[in-house]
């Protein structure tokens, strides 16, 4: 697969985000990496009508939190999937939660994978190498949404 990939890793926590950039840096991936720290900017950067940022020529994989400031995981999920542009854009759940209703909320409402993030530093190293492995190597994604039928 190819670099063009982009990886949105939406995280509040700081430490989560240094151990993600390094676990990816260190499975050898040079994927572009952009952090964003809230819902509300996920959303922004997705959805703000023609002020998104967001390239629907690009091929994105969402690293998404669920326990979010301003705008929770359940509702960024929820409003991806609810436009036609994003409905098929891979999005991990990547989260500290092990509440049987977030994930089955997550699953009901498109989320591609559910993963919790492991206490332990070398175990969280390893899902995140597992995760960009599988999602940036291994499948292969939808074409970006301006190339998808009608």
């Amino acid at each position: 697969m190819s670099n063009r990939v982009t990886i949105v890793l939406v995280e509040d926590n700081v430490n989560d985000e240094v151990l993600t950039l390094r676990a990816l840096q260190k499975s050898g991936l040079t994927n572009e990496v952009m952090v964003l720290r809230d819902g509300e900017e996920a959303i922004a950067f997705f959805l703000a009508g023609g002020a998104a940022t967001a390239d629907p020529n690009h091929t994105y994989v969402l690293l998404l939190d669920l326990q979010l400031p301003k705008l929770n995981g359940v509702d960024v999920l929820r409003a991806l999937r609810a436009d036609a542009i994003w409905r098929l854009m891979p999005i991990v759940i990547l989260t500290a939660s092990d509440e049987e209703r977030d994930r089955i909320e997550s699953y009901g409402l498109g989320a591609n994978s559910y993963i919790r993030k492991p206490v332990d530093f070398d175990q969280f190293i390893e899902v995140v190498r597992q995760i960009g492995y599988y999602w940036l190597v291994l499948n292969e994604p939808p074409p970006p949404p301006s190339h998808l039928p009608g």
